[in-house]
């Protein structure tokens, strides 16, 4: 890339007379640059490396003292936007299709193996700028809004069923799920049919595509996350005990997920676990328990039994802090 081209899509400003006049490559660690590179100056104490292994250019934002005369210095005001417009006008280039989507989507394409035309841009811009500047001609690329921001890209779809193939779903449980699709069989999947529909999203994209695709095992992915316990809230391996706690950090989810447990647990005593902020939004119910701070959360489910309790706005984390007022234990206390 030129170096005209980078200071006028950065904003940047040039701050010396530099022989070089084209970079090969924009990279973020110093220990990863090669002569040529345009090396992205995070942390200003790496850039005396960065030179020693050949950079062409510094882009930086803190103050620095300029060291070599001969390379670029180019100062940005923020580097995170900077970068935003290099890859934004590097994916223009690449003819590049994208798809936003929620989280719970995002998060299922990230534990589905595929080929390297289709993306799942997720983390911080530094962690994937590399993966998109280098992407292949014409890739589908998957993100979220909301992990993401979408001032990387000049257009977006939103990611719809576009195909008649359905899932199929075969044998289930609250947490697992056999099912077919495509006229493959998946056995005892520990995803959860809650989940169904959104990975059904991803399948049929794969389709769309022709995308060649591999699931992998699934694991939990913060949303609707079962947690095994005994009385005394003390975690249990998957599946070896009847009490559990289901955790959803978003609020977003909760009408869908008491709808889902009502439906397939309706033989079950349910609890639901929210935050007292959303007290004007809910019916009264002898199933719903407010709390004010996640300390009371515990203490909470110690008075009431049930078999599963969707506990809303925390993670669990929370199982790994001491019961405030615990009564102590006694020889004829068991599991």
């Amino acid at each position: 890339m030129r170096l005209e081209n980078v200071i006028a899509l950065t904003y940047g400003k040039l701050v010396n007379s530099p022989f070089v006049s084209n970079f090969t490559n924009v990279v973020f660690k110093a220990k990863d640059v090669k002569r040529g590179d345009l090396f992205v100056a995070f942390d200003v104490n790496e850039i005396d490396e960065a030179i020693f292994h050949g950079a062409y250019g510094i882009l930086f934002s803190k103050p620095t003292q300029i060291s070599d005369s001969e390379i670029a210095w180019i100062k940005v005001d923020d580097i995170h936007d900077a970068l935003k417009r290099l890859l934004r006008f590097k994916l223009i280039d690449k003819n590049v299709t994208v798809y936003e989507t929620n989280e719970i989507v995002l998060k299922l394409a990230l534990q589905v193996i595929t080929e390297p035309k289709f993306i799942v841009v997720n983390g911080e811009i530094e962690e994937f700028f590399q993966t998109l500047w280098d992407v292949e001609e014409s890739a589908i690329l998957l993100f979220c809004p909301t992990l993401t921001s979408r001032d990387i890209f000049t257009k977006t779809l939103a990611l719809t069923n576009s195909s008649q193939e359905r899932i199929n779903i075969i044998e289930q449980t609250l947490f697992e799920t056999s099912f077919i699709y495509d006229n493959t069989f998946y056995e005892r999947q520990l995803i959860s049919p809650f989940f169904m529909p959104y990975l059904e999203l991803i399948l049929n994209l794969f389709k769309v595509f022709k995308i060649n695709y591999r699931l992998k095992k699934f694991t939990h992915i913060e949303h609707f996350e079962p947690v095994f316990t005994n009385k005394k809230f003390e975690i249990k391996e998957f599946g070896t005990s009847d009490k559990v706690l289901i955790f959803e950090k978003s609020t977003v989810l909760i009408e869908e997920e008491i709808s889902f447990l009502e439906k397939e647990a309706a033989w079950a005593k349910t609890l639901y676990v929210l935050p007292y902020s959303l007290h004007q939004e809910l019916p009264q119910s002898d199933t719903i328990i407010l709390y004010k701070s996640s300390n009371e959360i515990i203490n909470l489910l110690k008075q009431n039994d049930f078999h599963f309790a969707l506990i809303v706005g925390v993670d669990k984390a929370i199982l790994n802090r001491p019961i405030s007022n615990q009564i102590q234990t006694s020889l004829f206390d068991f599991e």
